[in-house]
């Protein structure tokens, strides 16, 4: 089986080599013009990950939402039903990214500063991993982001933080100050608005 694989992968890597060969200089510089670097990509394809932050899953995605047409279901979701045909408005159900993207994409630039767990862009929740500051080794805080609605409202945003100290040798939980909570809900909110009116 080893073998039939490696000389099946030989026979196309040939195959593409002849194939390349035929290309006159013309066609090759017009499929060098068609090129495209990875920040167009990104930035054509409407993703809501931040390159700076995570390039790679960022590169993924603006792929996937390129192919597909955008988003988890094409530009326009998945319409169960019929839709607008010869000016007639006919009842039809989408289905989609239930998210407001500038607020998704604001929770992931404000939490820059810390190293994500996870960031789940369907369901709408960011969990970081734990964080300590250098001011204060004893202490550590990790962050959860809850985002519902297609609205960039303050009730389709919630922040929740966790804290523990480092009490006899061990981590312990303490209580979170709910005005930490409200003021990064604040600062991604902020951050949202701005990101919607493009000056973020």
């Amino acid at each position: 089986m080893f073998y039939f694989l490696k000389t099946l992968v030989l026979i196309s890597l040939i195959f593409v080599i002849s194939c390349n060969k035929n290309l006159t200089e013309e066609e090759k510089k017009e499929l060098w013009s068609k090129a495209q670097t990875t920040g167009e990509i990104i930035n054509r394809s409407g993703t809501v990950f931040n390159p700076g932050v995570n390039k790679e899953l960022a590169l993924r995605d603006a792929e996937t939402r390129l192919q597909t047409g955008g988003g988890l279901f094409g530009k326009k979701g998945l319409s169960l039903g019929n839709e607008k045909k010869d000016g007639a408005n006919i009842s039809s159900t989408r289905i989609g990214m239930p998210l407001n993207q500038h607020l998704w994409q604001a929770s992931l630039e404000v939490l820059d500063f810390i190293p994500l767990s996870s960031a789940d862009p369907i369901g709408g929740v960011i969990i970081t991993d734990w964080h300590t500051t250098e001011a204060n080794e004893d202490e550590r805080c990790k962050l959860n982001v809850f985002i519902k609605g297609v609205e960039l409202q303050t009730q389709n945003l919630k922040v929740s933080s966790f804290c523990q100290i480092f009490k006899n040798n061990k981590w312990v939980s303490i209580e979170s100050v709910d005005d930490n909570n409200i003021k990064l809900e604040n600062a991604i909110l902020n951050k949202a608005k701005k990101l919607r009116l493009g000056t973020g």
